[in-house]
């Protein structure tokens, strides 16, 4: 396939790479593969050793310098990839070689294509997560942990953000702002691994702070928590009541694009679960945040969720002018 497949990764924690070695392995000879890894000394010459001979495999260029370590590897990655097609994956994502075709063929119609992310397995935490998916599914959409993109198209816009949390959303807003067209496939749906139950708490509030991003959502969730305390004054079992009210609309979710075949009923059951979880991490974000600017992420702290369209689109107006004046 004329289609680079970028892969940012940064393992400090002995994590055993048996797994995604025959993943890499089962795809290297369809795609242009390239591994940018910010690990350390250690680790990165072991990942060496068992990757390299499926692809290219790099530190981050110095010259990225962001906050946030996946878009260095991003950038690193489209500063090499021989094709203008790139799919952009986390560690977890697992595509079937159909469907990295099928991603290939659809960047023809667009410069962005956002296809639907699935837990497999999917223990107990990754079906209280799976909730939120199937959520964002009934009301709009969801934001998985890949994205195909036009390579030569985000570099003509200068690159995007690294410096803020929610970096695909990022992307996604930086084509837009440059009147790119996002195609969203909520029924290509792509298998991920689960994180570990520790992983899974550890991002709790880190995932509630990438509501800074969406004004909407983010008072929606300020405001859930109170409502819930005020209504049990109204009726002690009123809350209960109001958090059930969510397992219809994700069973919605979760049946829309053909959604039942990949999500287990489950995972409906687990909305009340998170509503409440997101209630109560929006507030312990918007503590951190008073408190230290923002939220730690990878030992930084990032304090932009992500930028707004409109801010993006000024920046690259601003941009644009300055080279059209030859500054």
């Amino acid at each position: 396939m004329r289609l680079s497949y970028v892969l940012p990764i940064k393992w400090d924690a002995g994590q055993d790479t048996q797994e995604l070695t025959g993943y890499l392995e089962s795809i290297a000879t369809h795609v242009d593969l390239i591994i940018v890894d910010g690990s350390n000394a250690a680790n990165y010459k072991l990942h060496s050793d068992a990757w390299a001979e499926f692809g290219r495999h790099m530190p981050p260029a110095a010259e990225f310098q962001f906050v946030n370590g996946k878009v260095n590897g991003v950038m690193t990655g489209f500063q090499v990839a021989r094709y203008e097609k790139v799919i952009i994956a986390d560690d977890d994502v697992r595509y079937t070689v159909e469907q990295l075709a099928l991603m290939t063929e659809l960047l023809e119609e667009a410069e962005l294509v956002v296809p639907q992310n699935y837990f497999a397995p999917a223990p107990w935490h990754a079906q209280w997560d799976t909730a939120r998916t199937l959520l964002n599914r009934a009301i709009h959409h969801d934001y998985p942990g890949t994205l195909a993109v036009q390579r030569d198209f985000i570099n003509q816009l200068g690159g995007y953000d690294g410096n803020v949390l929610f970096e695909n959303l990022e992307l996604m807003r930086t084509v837009q702002a440059g009147y790119g067209k996002l195609l969203y496939r909520p029924d290509i749906f792509v298998e991920r691994l689960p994180p570990s139950a520790a992983h899974f708490w550890s991002q709790r509030v880190r995932q509630a702070y990438d509501d800074y991003a969406q004004p909407l959502k983010l008072s929606f969730f300020f405001l859930l928590m109170p409502t819930l305390v005020a209504s049990a004054y109204i009726a002690p079992l009123l809350p209960a009541a109001l958090l059930a009210g969510s397992i219809p609309l994700a069973e919605v979710g979760r049946r829309v694009h053909g959604g039942a075949k990949y999500f287990s009923l489950a995972c409906s059951f687990y909305a009340p679960c998170w509503l409440l979880e997101r209630g109560i991490c929006t507030w312990l974000a918007m503590f951190a945040k008073l408190r230290n600017g923002g939220v730690r992420y990878n030992n930084k702290i990032i304090s932009i969720a992500a930028n707004p369209i409109w801010k993006l689109r000024s920046k690259l107006k601003a941009r644009q002018l300055v080279k059209a004046m030859g500054i």
